[in-house]
């Protein structure tokens, strides 16, 4: 356990009177007993840098199991709170890397709870690598796949939609509450034309579907999955391949559901049978179809109010990929929210001079 303690900067014996502490020279000691500090701090102390960057008004200083932090006092408090939720979640068997870090500070902030309780709960175990929710946004969406029966998991690249429903088939598979996975995604090309691929049809669709089975035998024993493709109780496949069935007591997942066309998403929404769960993901800013609206854009005004189906919004914030993702995306919701406006006034520009232009006499 952390053990708090708390001075004026250059005065550790004889601390000043109230009146007299400088503003800024709060301080507070924290001795960290029974957790290796590497696996606190990360290799070369390098998650000092990041719990200094949620609070710049905050010094943090590193001597063998001591953590001295200093600065403007409610942003100390908020750091020392940080490191404490951090101390129990290395304790907890979790892995820290800066975005635990930067995960764990926003949901104190927010006040949404402790953080190592909200991401303390792995969904898979595989090969010594526990698979768990990094943010608040991800934790609300796995939990939203255990409450309701269709989940639309909406967001930027990089915020673990595929990859959180993934473990979650995989879970309920393992835990005998479906008796199959069946992962699909449309195969569009992402706007570049890849012509008449050599092959047979299996070899055709297999770029489109690599990502499934990478995740796949990244969750469940490589030498198994061959065995449960064969025996039908993990399907990948096409969006295509999807018309006409019934699928019963079956986790089914659909992938980069943004280049569904309406059609196809009321077509694969209707294979859902009894026992089974649904999980759509996709991000509506990367629409790769040649022209038309894309499904997974009209479904949210469709189905928005129906009960057991849920829409999980994703942000940059849930981004777990390098920090940079997380700038892209917001540089381009930037952009792009500025062409939206620059096109609405153009367009009320217009009207309003149709509007004034006279008619001939």
């Amino acid at each position: 356990m952390s053990t708090p303690t708390s001075w004026v900067a250059g005065s550790r014996k004889e601390p000043l009177a109230s009146s007299e502490v400088p503003h800024n020279d709060y301080r507070v000691e924290l001795e960290v007993d029974g957790v290796a500090m590497v696996r606190l701090l990360g290799p070369q102390d390098r998650l000092l840098s990041t719990i200094e960057s949620q609070y710049p008004g905050v010094d943090v200083l590193v001597r063998g199991n001591h953590i001295t932090l200093s600065g403007e006092p409610a942003s100390v408090d908020a750091a020392r709170a940080l490191v404490d939720e951090l101390v129990q979640m290395v304790r907890g068997g979790q892995d820290l890397g800066p975005v635990e870090v930067t995960s764990s500070a926003r949901i104190l902030d927010s006040g949404s709870g402790s953080p190592a309780e909200l991401l303390s709960q792995a969904i898979l175990t595989s090969r010594g690598k526990s698979i768990r929710p990094k943010t608040l946004g991800q934790k609300e969406y796995v939990d939203a796949i255990d409450e309701n029966t269709i989940v639309f998991g909406i967001g930027p690249a990089g915020t673990g939609k595929t990859y959180l429903a993934m473990a979650k088939a995989v879970q309920a598979l393992q835990r005998k509450e479906v008796d199959r996975i069946i992962l699909s995604r449309p195969a569009i090309e992402a706007g570049e034309r890849l012509g008449f691929l050599p092959g047979s049809l299996t070899d055709k669709i297999d770029p489109y579907l690599r990502p499934l089975y990478d995740a796949l035998n990244e969750m469940m024993d490589p030498e198994l999955v061959p065995k449960l493709l064969a025996s039908g109780t993990v399907e990948v496949a096409p969006l295509a391949y999807m018309r006409g069935r019934t699928l019963n007591n079956s986790f089914i997942v659909l992938d980069e559901a943004q280049n569904t066309t309406p059609e196809q998403m009321k077509m694969f929404l209707t294979r859902l049978g009894f026992g089974s769960k649904m999980v759509v993901t996709g991000d509506v800013t990367q629409v790769d179809l040649p022209a038309g609206a894309s499904g997974l854009q009209l479904v949210t005004k469709v189905l928005g109010d129906i009960e057991d189906i849920h829409f999980a919004r994703l942000t940059s914030a849930d981004v777990v990929r390098h920090t940079l993702v997380g700038q892209i995306v917001d540089a381009y919701t930037t952009y792009d929210a500025k062409k939206q406006l620059e096109k609405f006034q153009r367009t009320e520009n217009r009207d309003k001079g149709q509007t004034g232009r006279k008619g001939p006499r």
